[in-house]
C-alpha cells in the first residue's frame, strides 16, 4: 500500500511540475527557448504583446521615440490584418516585430496542425503588411508544450519567452507596474508588457504607456541600455 501510495504522490508531482513548465516563461523542460542574458547584465528588452492597437500602439511609439529606444512587438495576426497601417509604422520607427500566434489560443490545447496554422497565418499577414520580419515567435499566455516548439522549429522560428513582466493585461496603475518590474529586474531582461488586448481591438493601455515613460527614464539613469531582443541575441554574454 505504502509504495503505491509514493508512486501516486510522486506521479502527481511530476504532473505539477510538467503543467507548471508549459506555463512558467522561464521554464526549460520542453525545450530551449530565450528568456534574457545573464543576470547583471547592463541591458534591457522591452517586448509588447497582443498589437496592434488602436490607439495604444501609436501612442507607445511616441513614447518609445521620444527616449530613442526601440522595442520588440509581438502581434496578432487578426489585429494585423485589421490594422496594417499601424504595423507599419511600427517598422518603419526601427522596432522589432514577431509572430504571436493569429487568434492567441492557448497553444498547449492546441493540435499541431491547428497551430502550425495559427503561426502561418499570423506570418502570412505580417509577410503581406511590412514584407520581411524577425523569425520570433512567442505562445500566447506563454503557454507551450514540446509539440509546440517543435512545430515552431520546423518554421524556422525562434521562440521568445521573458524573465520579467509587468502584469500589466488588466490595466492596473502604471505605478503598481512600474513596481512589479523595478522589483524583477537584475539586468539582461527580457520585459513583458502588452500595447493590446486579445479579447478586443481598442484595449485601454495607458496606464502601461505611462509605465513605460517612467521606467526608461529610471533605468536610463542607472545606467541600463534599452535593447531589441534581435540585439540582445547578438550579446557576446550568450
Amino acid at each position: 500500500m505504502l509504495p503505491a501510495l509514493i508512486g501516486g504522490i510522486a506521479a502527481t508531482g511530476i504532473a505539477t511540475a510538467a503543467g507548471y513548465q508549459s506555463m512558467a516563461p522561464t521554464g526549460q523542460w520542453y525545450g530551449r527557448t530565450f528568456t534574457g542574458l545573464p543576470r547583471g547584465t547592463k541591458q534591457i528588452a522591452l517586448t509588447y504583446d497582443d498589437g496592434p492597437n488602436d490607439p495604444h500602439t501609436l501612442k507607445l511609439l511616441d513614447v518609445l521615440a521620444k527616449h530613442d529606444v526601440r522595442a520588440t512587438f509581438f502581434m496578432i495576426g487578426r489585429y494585423v490584418r485589421q490594422r496594417a497601417d499601424i504595423v507599419r509604422e511600427v517598422a518603419s520607427a526601427g522596432h522589432v516585430i514577431g509572430n504571436h500566434t493569429f487568434t492567441h489560443p492557448l497553444l498547449i490545447f492546441e493540435s499541431a496542425i491547428q497551430t502550425r496554422s495559427e503561426l502561418e497565418a499570423c506570418r502570412a499577414a505580417l509577410t503581406d503588411a511590412i514584407g520581411e520580419h524577425s523569425n520570433f515567435f512567442r505562445p500566447p499566455f506563454g503557454g507551450r508544450r514540446p509539440a509546440t516548439l517543435h512545430i515552431a522549429r520546423t518554421l524556422g522560428l525562434q521562440t521568445i519567452m521573458w524573465n520579467v513582466t509587468g502584469y500589466d493585461w488588466n490595466a492596473p496603475p502604471a505605478a503598481e507596474i512600474e513596481k512589479k518590474v523595478s522589483r524583477q529586474i537584475r539586468g539582461g531582461d527580457v520585459v513583458l508588457l502588452h500595447d493590446g488586448g486579445h479579447k478586443a481591438m481598442g484595449a485601454d493601455r495607458s496606464q502601461t504607456l505611462l509605465a513605460t515613460d517612467s521606467l526608461i527614464q529610471r533605468y536610463k539613469d542607472q545606467g541600463f541600455e534599452f535593447v531589441t531582443v534581435t540585439e540582445m541575441l547578438k550579446s557576446p554574454q550568450l
